[in-house]
This record gives structure tokens, sequence and C-alpha cells, in this order.
């Protein structure tokens, strides 16, 4: 170990992605270095609520979304928005664009452009930007951004946001350095914990939605629904969920399918 004294954490991480079967260069979890924690959160609770805003403001059922790359994280973020649209709104579809890049207001403006010339009216996104968000303003549709609350980028388009707090985690992390204790375990924060949000509503959200969507946060947060509870298919109709079946976090993390209503490949 080159820096046993140093206390290293992992944004975003996962463990597994570092042991061989993972693709990485460590045999398995025992060999993995103990001054290693990573964290994360499950995004995808607060998609759900965002899709259910989404569904509901769609006329036509046709949603698009601006995703980065064909990761786990984003797949699962684009599944949880549409079950969340597709519990309000049974046929709506759900149309991915693929940008390959985190952070470009010019390519995600391009590809949220395309899907609304394709006939989608509301659009979510897995970006950094704004940019989808801006492109929807001037086309009249309505958008769900991500990160953070950004309602004043474009307010006729907004709906929502999932978005992040980081700074309880990160609280607790630096005061069990500064105590001596490295944090070595895989956190995964939830709505539950507060590590997950979701923002303001828009001006367009109608209470009666508002109220379904905080109905819905306070079983998420109660344990007493999950997003990734089957019955679930994948877009070729093969059931990848049973009835009743929850997602662990296995399949969480790992999750490179599309389920039934998205257009478009996990594949990229």
């Amino acid at each position: 170990m080159k820096y046993p004294d140093v206390c290293f954490q992992w944004a975003t991480g996962a463990k597994f992605l570092l042991t061989k079967d993972g693709g990485g260069a460590f045999a398995d979890f025992a060999a993995l270095p103990t001054n290693l924690g990573t964290y994360f959160g499950a995004a995808e609770e607060a998609r759900y609520l965002s899709g259910i805003a989404a569904g509901k403001a769609s006329p036509t059922g046709k949603l698009g979304y601006v995703a980065a790359f064909p990761i786990p994280e984003v797949i699962r973020g684009i599944n949880a928005f549409t079950l969340g649209a597709q519990s309000v709104n049974p046929d709506a579809t759900v149309q991915v664009s693929w940008t390959k890049t985190w952070f470009d207001p010019t390519v995600e403006k391009q590809a949220a452009e395309s899907l609304l010339d394709a006939g989608v009216d509301v659009l979510g996104q897995h970006q950094d930007t704004t940019a989808a968000g801006v492109a929807a303003e001037a086309k009249g549709a309505k958008w769900v951004g991500y990160n953070s609350d950004v309602k004043e980028a474009a307010p006729k388009a907004w709906l929502t946001a999932p978005t992040w707090n980081w700074g309880p985690y990160y609280t607790k992390t630096s005061k069990a350095v500064a105590d001596g204790t490295c944090p070595a375990d895989e956190y995964y924060g939830s709505m539950a914990d507060g590590m997950v949000t979701l923002a303001s509503f828009g001006d367009s959200v109608d209470a009666d939605t508002q109220a379904s969507i905080t109905a819905k946060g306070k079983e998420i947060i109660a344990g007493t629904f999950a997003p990734f509870t089957g019955p679930i298919s994948d877009q070729d109709g093969k059931e990848v969920l049973a009835a009743g079946e929850k997602a662990d976090i296995g399949q969480l993390l790992s999750m490179s399918f599309f389920v039934k209503g998205v257009i478009g490949s996990a594949k990229g």
C-alpha cells in the first residue's frame, strides 16, 4: 500500500469495480485497501418522483432524456424516471439521446433539440448543465433538471429535479478522519437519510400532482415502496423482476438494461 496513512473516499464509486470480477486489479474484496471508502446515493428514488411530474405534464406521453454515458448510474436513473412516468401515464415512453459527455452545453442543447423535434414534450436529463432546460423552454416544453434547484434557468419549463445533499456525509466523514478513523464502508445514502432530495416544484405542477409526489416520497422514506419493485420487464418484454421482488443493491449498481417503454439502446 503506497499511502497507508491517507484516507481515501471515492465519490460515486463501488468497491466491486476494483475487484477482478468488476474489471479491476484486486483479487477480491478482502484484498482491497483498508483505507478506502466509497459513497453515493439512491438518486433513483428522486428520479422516480420526478418521473411522476414528467408523466403528469406530458399531453402526448412522449418523454425524452438527455443522457451522458451508458453506465449503470445513468441507466438506473433513466429507468426510474420511466417507471415514475408510467405509474401515472402507463403508455408513456422515454426516448434517450446519448451525449457521451457530462458537461458540454452545446452538445446537450443539440441532443435536447433533436428530441423535441422528434415530438417529445417533456425532457429529463443526466447532465451537468441546464442546456436541455433552456432548449425545452424555447420550444414550449417541460423539463426535469438534475443536481440542484436551477428553476431560474428555465422557469416556464421547470417541473422539479433530483438533487443531492452531500454536506452531512462530508461533515460526518471529516469528523471521523479527524478523530483518527477512516470510514472504509460502502455508503449508499437515500431520501431517508437526506442524501437525496427533490427540488422545488415548478409553477405548472398542480397541487394534486405535488400531493401525489409528496405522498409517494413518504412511502419511499418509510421503506414501504421502492422504485425497482416488480413486476418489471426490459425493453424486449423479458421479466427482470417478478411481482413483489425488489432489486437489491448489486442489481442496482450493475444495471445494464432499459425497462419497457424506453426508446434507445442501453449500450449507447
